[in-house]
């Protein structure tokens, strides 16, 4: 909370210092990270073609706004002042945007309203909608007239489409989610980590990323219990010393940080915990099964950054609104598990059966194969409006 009240109070300063009346700007707004990375193909893309543009990138939560403060994605990165009517009036005669880019569900009235009076092309992108949501209740009015203010609206399913066009809302195209891009693109990096190649050798891996503590006490009831010959890798959300430790601690097996390991003797350890943060795509390029955390309490981790490289994703129960996380449950790609019986029994399926481990794997790397692109589309629409 204290990032969040205290961030914003050097928005309009900062705003102030790095946006000249001379400046063209584009400007994207987002929630947190996760829409950040939805966003990300998009900016991307405008960068490269349209140089003379300044990109704003303005954050709603501090979990996203820490991250990415720095990020050379954009020129200005700033929280977004509060929706209220003066702070959109300075905030947009300071910026006067060419574009304005909102990503997901980010609706906010008296920006929207105030970008339709001054005529500045907006657009939502890979938006997603639930029949819950107030767009779609009797009292819901006031946000219905703040969608209707969007020149075009991207959603990523056609039950989206159908709820907006319930409402009147027909300026839509659906064209899927833009971060099934942004991951497709990790295929065409350098994955390469020596120190995990060394660790994992020939053998078949199990790598458990962004796990939280539900998904660790099964987890470690597994590695501690199975007798199937695999390696382990496990890189937790939370990466605070003690907590690492402690970790390590209960596991049976021999286990290493990654802060204290040598390209020497890593092949020596069965388990091998991540302590830092920003490999763990990297590190996915080694799996022969992924287990994504957060699904049994705190929200699912991406789930697409481990199903490009075509292996089986395995998750908690708790996967509702995360629509490529639904299509690939019911696809048979990624599967669920409840409990530590559970968790053994997927694990023990697909390593018994090495033709099983392949088709749940190319089910999920087909499904990004087919499903990707939406950020070519959306371009396409931003070259007509700039």
């Amino acid at each position: 909370m204290k990032l969040f009240v205290e961030g914003r109070k050097e928005t309009f300063p900062k705003l102030e210092k790095s946006v000249s009346k001379e400046d063209k700007v584009i400007w994207m707004h987002v929630a947190s990270l996760g829409e950040f990375e939805q966003g990300l193909p998009i900016i991307e893309k405008l960068r490269k073609e349209k140089p003379y543009f300044k990109i704003l990138i303005t954050f709603f939560s501090p979990s996203g706004y820490e991250v990415k403060k720095n990020t050379s994605a954009a020129d200005v990165v700033v929280y977004l002042p509060l929706d209220t009517k003066a702070n959109v009036k300075r905030f947009l005669d300071i910026t006067q945007p060419k574009l304005a880019i909102f990503v997901k569900y980010e609706i906010w009235p008296n920006y929207l309203m105030e970008i339709a009076s001054r005529k500045i092309p907006s657009l939502l992108i890979s938006a997603i909608f639930k029949k819950e949501q107030v767009y779609f209740k009797w009292y819901g009015n006031f946000m219905r007239k703040s969608l209707a203010a969007f020149l075009h609206i991207y959603v990523q399913d056609n039950k989206s489409k159908e709820l907006l066009e319930s409402i009147k809302i027909s300026n839509t195209t659906v064209n899927g989610d833009t971060r099934l891009d942004r991951v497709s693109e990790i295929l065409d990096r350098d994955n390469k980590l020596p120190l995990i190649e060394a660790f994992k050798k020939d053998s078949l891996c199990l790598v458990a990323g962004s796990t939280w503590a539900e998904d660790e006490t099964l987890l470690l009831d597994f590695f501690n219990h199975t007798s199937k010959k695999l390696k382990y890798i496990l890189a937790p959300h939370k990466i605070e010393k003690d907590k690492i430790l402690g970790l390590a601690g209960s596991i049976s097996k021999k286990t290493v940080l990654f802060s204290n390991s040598n390209l020497h003797t890593i092949d020596n350890y069965d388990v091998l915990i991540i302590d830092n943060i920003g490999m763990l795509t990297k590190i996915y390029n080694y799996a022969d099964i992924a287990y994504v955390g957060g699904g049994f309490s705190t929200g699912l981790h991406n789930t697409l950054e481990p199903a490009v490289f075509g292996i089986p994703v395995i998750i908690g129960p708790n996967y509702e609104g995360f629509k490529e996380a639904e299509d690939l449950v019911a696809q048979k790609g990624i599967l669920t598990i409840h409990d530590s019986w559970s968790l053994g029994e997927v694990l023990k399926r697909l390593l018994d059966n090495p033709e099983l481990l392949q088709r749940t794997g190319e089910i999920n790397a087909s499904y990004i194969n087919k499903n990707k692109g939406a950020s070519i589309q959306i371009m396409e629409h931003i070259r007509t409006l700039l």
